[in-house]
């Protein structure tokens, strides 16, 4: 362990949250790795089914039978502790982030770490100024004279299931606006970056608050934890983040209880340069978009759209911008693109990579490993030319450093083609600013960047249309996810 895990772990595995209590895991420990090395970096507590048990225990408990989901200047107040407690420690957190999750160190300072940590204030403020009951006033319904009101409620017990991604900013989305709204929550993060979700635990429970019971954190290698979860009659809300596929699973498992579920899934997210853009300009900002974090977002534009006659000066851009962005350690601040999470994932690219060339497609840059870097989990920056969005490589979701550039011909065949998808989780267009905004507008997707807008902010609500989801994620939208709606009448 190192001396930055040894601060907030004690030099031991890192913990379960369990009922307000820091313990071990009851299948012992689970390895976490270095994404950059493939170096075992420390130990996280593996939880099995009974820890899983004794946190959805605690949580219905917590809600069940304690002041909280009431006491609103409470929770605002104990959010703004962990808020306060994680700036503190945001060091630590800093180099656990770089170490587990393989993030650069400069999205620590956005959206992989510090970006979320502010937020949780956004949502104490909300909670605070939020309209918890509305007036109707009188009416007289079937000749009954009533008053009636609209109250706010929390949903009960929120099974928050998040990836490995940027596992702070989910970790955060879900568990700020579930505590904010007054329910009790059980976080199951990935397993391969426990520490991220551990930490979150002692932090709440050594330095805010927050009753016992009403955060649990569960890190566990096993990935069917997450699968108990969605089924148990004691969650009243499943909140998951991941693959479509497992979205799937995830809704099938919560239709046995009829409990509610919020999505956020794929994405293979389209990057329109209209004939008006600046070609040199949107292409490159495209390449850097698109292998942040070695391509690990779901909401990453993979798919970029130019014109057809500029197609090759489009591709030429872009390797140039690409062989320039690494991939790099992810402890320097200058790199871009860093390391994928494990060899699984880096093999799962390499196996797109694979189909792309049987498909007919060829690497304008890029293609496989980095030279000289045997240890670690390594793809070079990749664009893929040659295809047609009907190429599985074109419309699967790959979640690495590679960019498929496609042929447009014109406003209409560039909507159709960034359409033309299953999923609709976000998108870009560059061009002139009444064409860019036109064809924004056209778009399927829940999020779109017009000219190198930035959409992401505790009050823009994110999710996706069609396979990217069900619900919305941060913003007011996201915080009413975690609500009930219950209207009363008085007789008058």
């Amino acid at each position: 362990m190192s001396r930055t895990t040894d601060r907030l772990f004690g030099n031991h595995p890192s913990p379960l949250l369990l009922d307000g209590r820091l313990v071990p895991g009851s299948g012992g420990t689970f390895d976490t790795l270095n994404p950059a090395t493939g170096e075992v970096v420390g130990q996280a507590a593996d939880a099995t089914a009974d820890d899983l048990d004794r946190a959805l225990e605690a949580a219905r408990r917590a809600f069940d039978e304690s002041g909280w989901s009431s006491d609103v200047k409470f929770r605002v107040h104990c959010l703004r502790q962990l808020r306060d407690a994680l700036q503190k420690h945001a060091d630590e957190l800093r180099e656990i982030t770089i170490q587990e999750a393989g993030a650069p160190r400069f999205l620590t300072f956005g959206a992989q770490l510090d970006g979320p940590v502010a937020d949780l204030g956004w949502f104490a403020d909300l909670a605070e100024s939020y309209a918890w009951e509305t007036d109707l006033g009188h009416a007289a319904p079937m000749g009954m004279a009533s008053r009636r009101r609209i109250v706010r409620e929390p949903v009960g017990v929120v099974a928050a299931i998040t990836p490995w991604n940027f596992p702070h900013q989910i970790n955060l989305a879900k568990v700020g606006p579930a505590l904010a709204a007054g329910n009790a929550v059980v976080l199951k993060p990935a397993p391969d970056t426990p520490w991220c979700a551990a930490a979150l635990g002692v932090l709440a429970a050594e330095e805010t608050d927050i009753p016992p019971g009403v955060l649990n954190v569960v890190t566990s290698s096993d990935h069917g934890i997450g699968a108990l979860l969605a089924e148990d009659p004691r969650v009243d809300l499943v909140s998951f983040t991941g693959s479509t596929a497992t979205g799937r699973e995830v809704m099938a498992a919560a239709a046995r209880t009829l409990k509610r579920v919020f999505l956020e899934l794929g994405g293979k997210s389209a990057f329109i340069v209209l004939d008006d853009a600046d070609l040199k300009a949107a292409c490159s900002y495209a390449a850097f978009a698109g292998v942040t974090h070695a391509g690990q977002g779901c909401a990453i534009t993979t798919r970029v759209l130019v014109p057809r006659d500029r197609y090759d000066e489009a591709a030429a851009i872009m390797a140039r911008t690409l062989s320039r962005l690494g991939p790099g350690d992810p402890s320097d601040d200058g790199t871009v693109c860093g390391p994928l999470i494990s060899a699984r994932q880096r093999d799962r690219v390499e196996a797109y990579l694979r189909l792309a060339v049987e498909e007919g497609g060829a690497f304008a840059c890029g293609g496989g490993r980095p030279a000289g870097r045997e240890r670690g989990f390594w793809i070079e920056p990749t664009l893929v030319t040659g295809l047609t969005n009907a190429a599985r490589t074109a419309r699967e979701e790959i979640f690495g450093p590679v960019l498929v550039l496609l042929p447009h011909d014109g406003d209409d065949d560039a909507v159709r083609i960034a359409n033309d998808s299953p999923y609709g989780l976000s998108g870009a267009v560059h061009g002139g600013h009444a064409r860019a905004n036109a064809v924004a507008a056209r778009l399927r997707a829940g999020t779109v960047s017009v000219n190198g807008g930035v959409w992401y902010g505790a009050d823009v609500p994110f999710g996706g249309y069609k396979q990217s989801g069900i619900g919305r994620e941060m913003g007011v939208a996201g915080f009413e996810e975690y609500l009930e709606t219950k209207a009363i009448a008085e007789g008058a």
